[in-house]
């Protein structure tokens, strides 16, 4: 038979009207005996104030900011137990902990944005246990400390007694945390997109997502998300690169060969990559070592009916401008066949993305991990451009350069597109 009893302060010492400065349930929650109830704060300690009984809260009697002593009721609540109350030891009904001064500000290290942050409050937030929602199980003081650290203590598995929340736990969590390898995303926390109906606001068609839209969507998100893009923008003059082209053009056209900027592209690439090789390289998988690479394959992009594909062009740096035009005509229609293997995609040290063919002014590449920068190319147009003392028209074609910041500095990614564009505005230095 359920009876209704009164829960009081057991015996906590000398210690006589401390302050209630967390209230852990609230009326219709259902508890289990030695669940936490109240916390009380003396001059020495924090005290956790447990349920000598299980059952359901019916009033709470203590708010934050009361001061009580032994024998205070706290709260009345409803218990289906009948017998006799327990007799609660002083040691095994109060679980203290010392508070701990919070750390110097020099001392305590900024959050980390991989840390699950908790929210600006007092309390961490709702965590479910004993059958209940309720809070962390942690005293004051470490809930101040992990609040200073940025920590969501909902996140950190207790091992104190009764699945306590302890100061070395809070620090294992964090160093965990930190120790993870670059680019983790694991204490990411992302809210998901909300399902809306669309309908109620009009007619509309739903269409499923090509397969490689699926296959490259979750890779450009781990991609963006996972590495710190920085994106540098350039300009190239190309007004003599240009002439030439289409000079060679005429030349091999009988032989079906298309000679496309993206040639000369993939040629001024591969000598700046040998001249800043910190851009052909990749983190290892723990983030801690940089693997340089001594071979050179160029990935492009190619606008396909299905989406974007990657085709890799091998060994760069062994072919002339004209084998690497034939070889882009190839690659690009076997891509638009759909007949790229697996390999033909796998390799690259770098990657071009052009969309010269369609127009656009500049905009931002996603790396394509586990590469570590990617050129982008739009339209190139004719500007004014000061020389010798007079406005000339020129041929200007736009660059953009990402690239991942964790290896890459913006003084090095300046110096290697200042290179490209020098490259590309005289040819000859191609054939140095």
């Amino acid at each position: 038979m359920a009876e209704l009893k009164q829960i009081s302060v057991p015996d906590i010492g000398n210690f006589k009207d401390v302050s209630v400065i967390e209230v852990l349930v609230k009326v219709g929650d259902a508890v289990n005996a030695e669940d936490s109830l109240i916390t009380l704060e003396t001059d020495k300690a924090a005290i956790d104030v447990p349920s000598p009984y299980s059952g359901v809260i019916k009033e709470i009697k203590a708010k934050v900011g009361d001061k009580v002593s032994q024998g205070s009721v706290i709260l009345l609540l409803e218990s289906g137990d009948t017998g006799s109350v327990p007799a609660i030891q002083p040691a095994a009904a109060v679980t203290a902990s010392v508070a701990a001064s919070p750390a110097p500000a020099a001392q305590t290290p900024n959050p980390s944005p991989a840390l699950p942050l908790s929210g600006e409050g007092a309390t961490s937030p709702p965590l479910t246990r004993g059958g209940r929602e309720g809070l962390a199980h942690a005293s004051p003081a470490i809930r101040r400390f992990a609040r200073e650290l940025g920590v969501d203590l909902a996140q950190v598995k207790g091992s104190g007694e009764k699945g306590r929340v302890t100061k070395d736990d809070v620090q294992n969590f964090v160093k965990a945390i930190l120790t993870q390898p670059h680019g983790a995303t694991g204490g990411l926390q992302v809210s998901a997109m909300p399902a809306i109906d669309f309908a109620q606001f009009g007619a509309i068609e739903t269409r499923p997502l090509a397969r490689i839209q699926k296959i490259s969507g979750a890779n450009l998100h781990r991609n963006w998300v996972s590495i710190p893009h920085v994106t540098q923008f350039d300009e190239a003059d190309i007004t003599e690169m240009e002439a030439f082209r289409k000079q060679l053009g005429e030349e091999y056209a009988p032989q079906g060969i298309k000679i496309t900027p993206l040639a000369f592209l993939l040629r001024a690439v591969m000598e700046a990559l040998q001249h800043f090789p910190d851009f052909n390289a990749s983190l290892d998988a723990g983030g801690e070592n940089l693997i340089l690479k001594k071979y050179c394959h160029v990935g492009v992009a190619v606008d396909t009916p299905d989406g974007l594909m990657v085709p890799v062009l091998r060994d760069v740096d062994k072919k002339g401008i004209v084998q690497l035009a034939k070889e882009l005509g190839e690659i690009s229609a076997k891509a638009r066949a759909k007949k790229l293997a697996a390999a033909d995609m796998q390799g690259g040290c770098f990657t071009i993305s052009s969309l010269g063919g369609i127009g656009g002014t500049a905009f931002t590449p996603i790396i394509n991990a586990p590469e570590v920068a990617i050129l982008g190319v739009s339209r190139s147009c004719l500007k004014p451009v000061y020389r010798n003392g007079e406005l000339v028209p020129r041929l200007m074609l736009p660059l953009a350069l990402s690239y991942d910041h964790r290896v890459i500095d913006g003084a090095a990614a300046a110096r290697f597109t200042v290179y490209l564009a020098q490259l590309l505005a005289d040819i000859r230095r191609l054939a140095l």
